[in-house]
């Protein structure tokens, strides 16, 4: 398993702060993105590893109890849509781009007769309620991918100034 964490726009060795406010001199977060990227064999045993990475990653995003669940099962279901594709004994690699509200998550595999995943499976339409914006891709070297995005909900704010008085 392998983490690598770098700025979207990262020089080697140094963290890129984003560009800076004019008027505050402080660094932009929305541009800056931190990105992990997990490999490991492609085989059905080492998913709970990715399940527990994802949930860690979302938690650190603040996503809610929900989302985090819901990014939990849809990166199982886009393992196994894609596993039933993988070459025996190759990678099943997972990268996650994390924004300050906004998680994209590419499940890729090298396939030896890749092909696109069905959109109009049951598996996909669960796959697409539960990641937000689901896509697949065909890459070079017969990878196969599935790439989510899923974008933290906005705070739900209280109502307040509600009294309620109780008579007899």
């Amino acid at each position: 398993m392998t983490e690598d964490t770098a700025a979207t726009t990262a020089v080697p060795g140094q963290r890129d702060p984003g560009p800076l406010d004019p008027g505050t001199g402080q660094a932009d977060r929305e541009t800056t993105q931190d990105h992990v990227k997990v490999c490991m064999p492609a085989e059905g045993a080492y998913l709970s590893v990715l399940r527990t990475a994802t949930a860690g990653l979302a938690a650190r995003l603040d996503f809610t109890l929900d989302e985090i669940e819901d990014l939990r099962i849809a990166v199982d279901e886009a393992c196994a849509m894609l596993l039933a594709q993988a070459i025996p004994g190759t990678n099943l690699e997972c990268a996650f781009d994390l924004g300050a509200d906004l998680m994209t998550i590419t499940v890729s595999v090298i396939a030896a007769e890749p092909r696109m995943p069905a959109k109009d499976t049951f598996a996909w339409t669960v796959l697409s309620a539960l990641a937000g914006t689901v896509e697949g891709r065909l890459g070079a070297d017969d990878q196969v991918s599935i790439v989510m995005r899923k974008r933290r909900e906005p705070p739900r704010t209280p109502i307040t100034g509600i009294t309620g008085s109780r008579s007899g």
